[in-house]
């Protein structure tokens, strides 16, 4: 024991003796679970007031020296007893929840005690804990580290006379009470909208509080702008320009200043096009190829709009770029990442006008491998504006279209030379090619849908892919010979586990993935070839999708499995994308600067330090996750308000995917997924988690991925986003 001297009022000395460290140590670590103070205190017999205040202190420097931790509910666990794992809380509309770390492969269960104690999106320490009755690895919360701040967009209620929002997003169990405020003064019901939480301050019924930001709409008239705020605002997608940006705009010059002109290469006489989709909004990429005249081959030229000239690294423009991350395209509204005047104007190639370019110059052989290339510094001038239906239909012999752009057919149809070359020769041969036909929607004047429809890629699509691939490619090349810490588009391959679940489901259908455990990219593409004309192909390559990772941007090169490729880079959309933004200041530095900047990469500050660079690959990932999350909830919306009207109906679907509680069917007419639950099945059935489908314990009627079923549309759930089907027969 240590002696502890305190000195009171009438200046007498008292001693009061307080267990040392390590005496709270070994009583800690006979308990597995969390001890409170009381606890301790009756351990030592500590009942004095001075005494319970300095074993508080020391409990404290214990903690401050991480010999212990101290959790939520003021208690104390020792280190050695814990199994600690930092991870992000993912919540669950049953009140349960997840915990999600990068340092484990299982996600772990959370408790719907546990997710009273956090919420989803919360960054939490954890202790893990073995749960030896179902076999699971559990999780008990010892602390939040990161609260999750994000507005809560939600419908506004009167009950009993107390005012309260229910959050839209189901993983947010709770509901949330209000408030007074002016805002709700006159605040009809069924009003959605935007809550500020209040963490700190609960009320009797242990519910959180918090205060109305924002009002959207009514929750009885919905439409499309409606849903995509709600979107804009439920993934906390930043959509307001920041004063400061708006200022530095005014000092960007709408022209460009001709001594840019003596720096560059003069390339304005080379009939570049833009080839796009007919409703793209930004043009960042133009491509110029010719057959070589001294030998055999191909000149190739990718221009890429220069938007480092005009987004200077820590600007407020850049700022914002980074927080953004990337652009989102929903239906009614595009959030760019970066403002109009640079995306739709000065970095936008629009036809006949000069613009400053990154050129990625390559030269092919005659199977199109890429034998040399280069970058440099361009101004150029775009000669026309294309649509790949356009540029598919010249090459068809379009005889209108020929005519209309006579002067540059020699020019469009070196394209068509050269993407026969593409089509022979596969720029990765061992890549993996799906050919997943993309479902397209045409919206009304009121952005809702009006019809669907099969949107093919064509010839024309498949062309600029592979030259965006290859300035990919080159560029990858180049930056690797100069290690400079960037961005690398990484798609790691699919792990065992994967792998072993895919050869399951293919075995039910009969199918057989070459490879043994660890399959390479070529055999998913001879796999692919074989099954080419079979009729449930399109749901084949959807399951071998899933089996995949996430691509990801870090600076620790993983290579690309998709495209059995040893490594690979984003260069080609620095509009849209931070990580190309990156990629294009890098290529400068080895342009002009490649010492300068390869002296101080381990300063903080520096353009290119390592640190850095990972904290943005994984913010950048993180936003292009966001932004498919949140466009998914508009189209998902859509999909139901366009269902809506056909409730009642019966079509023919395919079985898309199969999961605990039910099936998906997707509707062979509008290629639409809806949920057939299982409990409305005439039967009990028994869920096949291993090959992924259902039995009738009565019937022994079977129920797989890729069976064909008669359904009808029995309701559309828009909270939920999902439409509800039953079986015709049953």
């Amino acid at each position: 024991m240590v002696v502890d001297t305190y000195q009171q009022n009438n200046h007498k000395k008292f001693i009061h003796l307080i267990p040392s460290r390590e005496c709270i140590l070994s009583f800690l670590k006979t308990y597995k679970d969390l001890i409170n103070q009381k606890k301790i205190e009756n351990k030592f017999n500590i009942n004095h007031q001075k005494d319970k205040k300095a074993l508080r202190r020391r409990l404290r420097a214990m903690e401050r020296d991480k010999q212990i931790v101290y959790t939520y509910n003021h208690c104390y666990i020792a280190l050695e007893n814990l199994k600690i794992v930092i991870g992000k809380v993912i919540g669950h509309r049953d009140g349960y929840g997840f915990l999600r770390s990068e340092t484990l492969q299982e996600d772990l269960w959370l408790s719907i005690q546990q997710m009273k104690l956090c919420i989803h999106g919360d960054i939490v320490l954890a202790h893990i804990v073995r749960y030896e009755k179902k076999g699971k690895n559990l999780a008990k919360i010892l602390k939040i580290l990161k609260p999750n701040n994000v507005l809560i967009v939600g419908r506004y209620y009167i009950e009993n006379n107390m005012k309260y929002v229910t959050p839209d997003d189901n993983r947010f169990n709770f509901k949330i009470f209000i408030f007074s405020s002016t805002i709700t003064k006159n605040l009809a019901i069924g009003s959605i909208v935007v809550v500020k939480l209040n963490r700190n301050v609960l009320n009797k019924n242990n519910k959180i509080q918090g205060t109305i930001v924002e009002v959207l709409g009514s929750s009885y008239k919905m439409h499309t702008a409606l849903i995509t705020n709600i979107a804009i605002r439920t993934h906390d997608i930043p959509y307001l320009w920041p004063k400061e940006v708006e200022n530095q705009l005014h000092t960007i010059n709408n022209k460009i200043d001709k001594k840019e002109f003596k720096n560059r290469i003069d390339l304005r006489h080379l009939p570049f096009f833009t080839i796009d989709e007919k409703d793209s909004c930004d043009f960042d990429d133009a491509v110029f190829c010719k057959k070589k005249t001294s030998k055999e081959g191909w000149d190739l030229l990718v221009a890429i709009s220069d938007v480092s000239h005009y987004v200077k690294p820590g600007t407020p423009l850049d700022q914002e770029a980074l927080k953004r991350g990337n652009s989102i395209y929903f239906p009614k509204l595009v959030i760019p990442m970066l403002p109009e005047k640079i995306s739709i104007n000065l970095c936008s190639l629009n036809p006949y006008v000069e613009r400053l370019c990154l050129i990625c110059e390559m030269s092919l052989s005659n199977t199109g491998e890429l034998t040399q290339y280069k970058h440099y510094e361009a101004i150029i001038c775009s000669h026309g504006r294309f649509t790949y239906d356009e540029i598919f239909k010249i090459w068809n012999h379009d005889i209108q279209l020929c005519l209309k752009y006579n002067r540059l057919l020699k020019h469009i149809k070196n394209l068509l030379s050269l993407q026969k070359i593409f089509k022979k020769y596969n720029i990765s041969k061992k890549g993996i090619y799906f050919e997943n036909t993309e479902i397209k929607f045409n919206l009304d004047a009121n952005f809702k849908i009006k019809n669907i429809y099969r949107h093919i890629r064509n010839d024309a699509h498949k062309f600029i892919e592979s030259c965006m691939i290859l300035a990919n490619i080159a560029s990858s090349k180049l930056i690797k010979k100069y290690q400079y810490p960037i961005l690398f588009r990484n798609h790691d391959r699919p792990s065992q586990d994967s792998i072993e679940n895919l050869r399951i489901i293919l075995s039910e259908l009969g199918l057989f993935l070459p490879g043994g455990k660890n399959p390479k990219s070529i055999d998913y593409s001879d796999f692919l070839t074989k099954i080419k004309s079979r009729p449930d192909y399109e749901m084949i390559q959807t399951v071998l999708l899933r089996s995949m990772k996430q691509a990801v941007y870090s600076p620790d090169n993983h290579g690309h499995f998709g495209l059995s490729l040893s490594s690979y880079v984003h260069f080609t959309s620095p509009i849209r994308r931070y990580p190309d933004l990156l990629l294009h200041r890098a290529i400068k530095c080895v342009l002009f600067k490649p010492n300068e900047y390869m002296k101080d990469l381990k300063k903080e500050n520096n353009l290119f330090n390592l640190n850095r660079i990972k904290k943005i690959g994984m913010h950048c990932s993180m936003t292009e996750r966001r932004a498919d999350e949140a466009t998914r909830d508009v189209m998902d919306w859509l999909k139901c308000d366009f269902m809506k009207k056909k409730i009642g109906n019966t079509f023919t679907g395919v079985v898309s995917s199969v999961v605990s509680f039910g099936f998906f069917v997707r509707l062979n007419k509008y290629f639409i997924d809806g949920l057939v639950r299982i409990e409305n099945l005439n039967d009990n059935y028994y869920f096949d988690s291993i090959g992924l489908k259902f039995i009738g314990k009565s019937t022994k009627n079977i129920f797989r991925l890729g069976d064909l079923v008669q359904v009808k549309v029995i309701s559309v759930n828009f909270i939920q986003k999902k439409i509800e089907l039953s079986l015709c027969s049953n």
